[in-house]
């Protein structure tokens, strides 16, 4: 072998500080549950919280290109003459 000394306490301090981000990541992630099972409750669609989170997340430029591009996307396809479906055979 080499005569490189691995600093074993360090990789301990690295790992057992990763195995507690993990843990409260876990944590987090239950009351995040329980925050959404909360909404649901009193009626609230989730989904659209979801998608609600996910908006405010992008900045306003980035946003509005996604809701002009999905725009597009749709009148283009609304304009399309509709391809006729092969059945099965």
């Amino acid at each position: 072998m080499s005569d490189v000394t691995i600093p074993g306490g360090k990789i301990r301090a690295f790992v057992e500080r990763i195995e507690n981000l993990d843990s409260e990541i876990q944590e987090l992630n239950e009351q995040k549950k329980e925050v959404f099972a909360e909404a649901k409750g009193d009626g609230f669609d989730v989904k659209i919280l979801k998608e609600i989170v996910k908006l405010r997340k992008q900045d306003e430029e980035e946003r509005d290109e996604r809701e002009s591009m999905l725009d597009l996307y749709m009148r283009a396809m609304e304009q399309a003459a509709p391809e006729k479906v092969a059945k099965a055979a």
